[in-house]
């Protein structure tokens, strides 16, 4: 049995997404099958219902099974506290750009009902509940927005190198572009607006001042990769995308799917129909989704006709 928790605010995403599920909570669904969702901030593996008569019979079932447990309170939060409080404890502190995870195994479990409890000892992250903590830099980046990023590139290792050459199309006010200069990667910077001074001054960054819809890639040439954190339509991004899959000159595309009202399945199915894609909801994404795509070969990567 498996378990699924969505992303606070998107359990309707989840509940949408998965089949024959069951929901325990506002935010937390059982399924006996494996899904991959997209809205799951945190999948849990191999579920047990546990039936207790004492917070003493909670702490020996989960120690039985593992060391380190994360709750997840919805009910009864005194009484699962107090079985918390019991187990080992563990402190992670905040993560640092590129730096490697956390290895300690985390299960986690929550309290059904006074007598009952659900636990898994494998989940799908090394973060407590999937809840992903960056040590900041409050100072430097003009937005918050580079988090996307440090969170793709830390936790999923999908990165460009350094000599890389990127485009960022949209990027005013820089922080997107901030993030790819600091993996020594070359930065074409892409924007009607003009960029922060701090960014626009840093080594390896072009600053193009145009509008991303009418760039066209044979005007650049080959690139290693194309970012987009632009604020539009997911149909639109998706035709703007469709042009420089084409082109033949990019095989390394990661674009932000930012919604406008209803969540658009249809464009994100659109996308996925791309071979070698993606969609991942990051824990700093808000009601939008990040698509990546990385080919492998030289082809026209879909048919549109099927589209």
């Amino acid at each position: 049995m498996f378990a699924y928790l969505a992303f606070e605010n998107f359990s309707k995403e989840l509940d949408h997404e998965l089949k024959n599920k069951r929901a325990i909570s506002d935010r937390l669904f059982v399924s006996e099958t494996f899904q991959n969702a997209v809205w799951a901030q945190h999948v849990w593996r191999d579920c047990e219902w546990i039936d207790i008569h004492s917070i003493g019979d909670a702490v020996k079932a989960l120690k039985a099974r593992g060391k380190w447990w994360v709750l997840y309170s919805f009910s009864h939060h005194r009484r699962a506290q107090l079985i918390q409080d019991q187990l080992p404890h563990f402190k992670q502190t905040p993560l640092k750009f590129l730096a490697p995870l956390p290895s300690q195994p985390l299960g986690a479990w929550t309290m059904v009902d006074k007598n009952k409890i659900l636990v898994a000892p494998q989940t799908s992250s090394p973060f407590p509940l999937g809840e992903i903590h960056f040590a900041e830099d409050k100072v430097t980046p003009p937005s918050r927005a580079y988090l996307k990023l440090w969170e793709l590139f830390t936790v999923h290792g999908i990165c460009p190198t350094p000599g890389e050459l990127c485009l960022d199309l949209g990027s005013c006010p820089g922080g997107w572009t901030w993030v790819l200069q600091q993996t020594g990667a070359q930065v074409i910077s892409v924007d009607k607006a003009p960029l922060d001074p701090r960014i626009a001054h840093l080594p390896r960054v072009q600053y193009l001042k145009k509008d991303a819809f009418t760039l066209r890639a044979e005007q650049l040439g080959k690139i290693d990769w194309f970012f987009s954190d632009i604020i539009c339509y997911p149909p639109r991004l998706f035709e703007l995308v469709e042009l420089w899959f084409h082109s033949g000159l990019c095989k390394n595309f990661v674009c932000t799917i930012k919604f406008q009202g209803e969540t658009d399945w249809k464009t994100m199915e659109n996308f996925l129909k791309i071979p070698n894609s993606r969609i991942l909801h990051l824990y700093h994404n808000k009601h939008e989704v990040t698509w990546v795509c990385r080919r492998t070969d030289d082809k026209p990567p879909f048919d549109k006709e099927k589209i």
